[in-house]
């Protein structure tokens, strides 16, 4: 659809606001990850992940436009299609604009928009499943990281034991790609709790340590495999040990004694995959 960005303002209601608005403050503190942020919104700036938002039905709290920095069809489209199921509407001039942006040249959108929410109860993973367990991950970029490897590897779903790193986070954001929005995530009240719901539906759980007498590429999986990663300073928590559990490990070749926590999930889970989903 062929439409400008004046007929994007004349189609719906804006309203034009200044740096000294409360949204814009809004939009400082969830970007400093300074604010408390109970409806779990995130900043989605540029038509990538605003693309993103459209295909995976993304709720969209406020929608923010710069006409001045719209300089695309395919920008002024993408403005209509989401001013169509945005709460509330707002324009900024340019200076506001570039105040919240994070973008060296901004494509002139920015949105407010709402973490997906699944349902335990609802998941059903299937026989070949593979889940990766966060435990206590404290660095967002991190967690953003392993959520991209993790939706590229066709995990089923991302379980969070004692959150570290809020999920709105802007570093977890961008880490992530937009996995954010592909990959089910579940977060767990504590770690009882998650080995409780793993055993129930038949999960073997395989904690990642250096101290294991196992490597990874030696374990035939074939099973629903949860791959439990831990704290980058502290490691695993020490309840994941006092139930059911393999260990395994990567093999260090060299002088480090081990690797970044997200280039150790993208190890393992790649080897569970291939061997869970391709057989």
């Amino acid at each position: 659809m062929n439409i400008s960005i004046d007929e994007v303002l004349t189609r719906h209601d804006f309203l034009p606001i200044g740096e000294q608005n409360p949204k814009i403050k809004q939009i400082k503190g969830i970007l400093s990850n300074s604010k408390p942020n109970p409806h779990k919104l995130f900043v989605a700036e540029g038509i990538w992940i605003l693309k993103m938002c459209e295909q995976f039905s993304t709720p969209v709290d406020s929608l923010i436009l710069c006409p001045e920095h719209i300089r695309t069809a395919e920008a002024a489209a993408l403005a209509d299609s989401l001013a169509a199921r945005a709460g509330e509407l707002y324009t900024v001039s340019a200076k506001t604009f570039e105040k919240i942006s994070e973008r060296g040249q901004p494509d002139g959108l920015l949105a407010l928009a709402k973490l997906p929410s699944h349902n335990l109860s609802e998941f059903k993973p299937p026989k070949n499943a593979v889940i990766l367990v966060l435990d206590g991950i404290e660095i967002p970029g991190n967690v953003g990281t392993m959520l991209r490897m993790a939706d590229g590897a066709g995990l089923d779903g991302v379980f969070i034991c004692n959150r570290k790193a809020r999920l709105t986070h802007p570093k977890l954001i961008k880490g992530s790609q937009g996995a954010i929005l592909s990959v089910p995530v579940f977060e767990f009240e504590s770690v009882a709790k998650c080995r409780a719901w793993l055993k129930e539906h038949g999960f073997v759980v395989y904690l990642a340590d250096t101290r294991a007498e196992r490597y990874y590429y030696d374990e035939p999986f074939g099973v629903k495999t949860a791959l439990v990663m831990g704290s980058e300073r502290y490691g695993i928590t020490r309840e994941w040990y006092d139930g059911e559990y393999r260990m395994i490990a990567i093999p260090m070749l060299g002088k480090c004694d081990s690797l970044n926590v997200g280039v150790a999930a993208t190890v393992l889970c790649y080897d569970a995959s291939m061997k869970n989903k391709m057989r």
